[in-house]
């Protein structure tokens, strides 16, 4: 026989909240976070940051570790570099003025583009037995570094129009001996990457 106290009231269970049926137990776990599958072991374990390596113990150690940091960090930097990421340029590199210095440069054909290969085709000549190819050897250098300082002032003037339109009044310090001296590379060896195709107007 149970006794009960005065002013309380016995509590059943069916009296109380109702019991929650199957799907309303499905709702609550889903929405605890149990909807997903439990993840295996090695995946948990993959995904769970390791303890951190001891320091180490003497400088040729520390040395070994610096070299592996940044030849793992190498690759990233370099492709940062070929994008023209501000952060990875160096400072000779970096501003949008020489961005656009260099978009200046990589849209026209620029006759400095070829000295590499002038250059090599002359040396051959100037050693060559014969007085007559040598002769012609020095012509053909000769005649190039004419060329190409008749094509470096159409470069430098479009450069210096180029930027008088885009920064009125700025004038940085450089920026002609910069372009001239990207032009005289070959296209695909420029760093950073060219992002404008030749012929493009900037």
């Amino acid at each position: 026989m149970k006794l009960r106290l005065p002013g309380r009231r016995a509590e059943s269970p069916d009296a109380g909240t109702p019991v929650p049926s199957a799907d309303v137990a499905a709702e609550l776990d889903r929405a605890a976070g149990k909807g997903r599958p439990t993840p295996k072991r090695t995946e948990a374990q993959g995904r769970r940051p390791g303890p951190p390596p001891p320091p180490p113990t003497t400088r040729k150690e520390a040395y070994r570790r610096m070299r592996e940091n940044k030849a793992a960090g190498r690759p990233a930097s370099r492709q940062a570099l070929a994008r023209g990421d501000e952060a990875y340029l160096p400072a000779r590199d970096r501003g949008p003025e020489r961005k656009l210095a260099r978009d200046v440069v990589d849209a026209r054909r620029n006759i400095g583009s070829y000295f590499l290969g002038i250059a090599v085709v002359a040396l051959i000549g100037t050693v060559a037995p014969s007085v007559a190819i040598r002769g012609y050897a020095t012509v053909l250098l000769l005649g190039f570094f004419i060329v190409f300082a008749v094509d470096s002032v159409f470069l430098s003037r479009k450069v210096k129009k180029v930027m008088a339109e885009r920064f009125p009044g700025s004038a940085p310090r450089g920026i002609v001996r910069y372009s001239v001296s990207r032009s005289t590379m070959i296209r695909r060896w420029r760093f950073p990457k060219p992002t404008v195709p030749l012929g493009a107007d900037v």
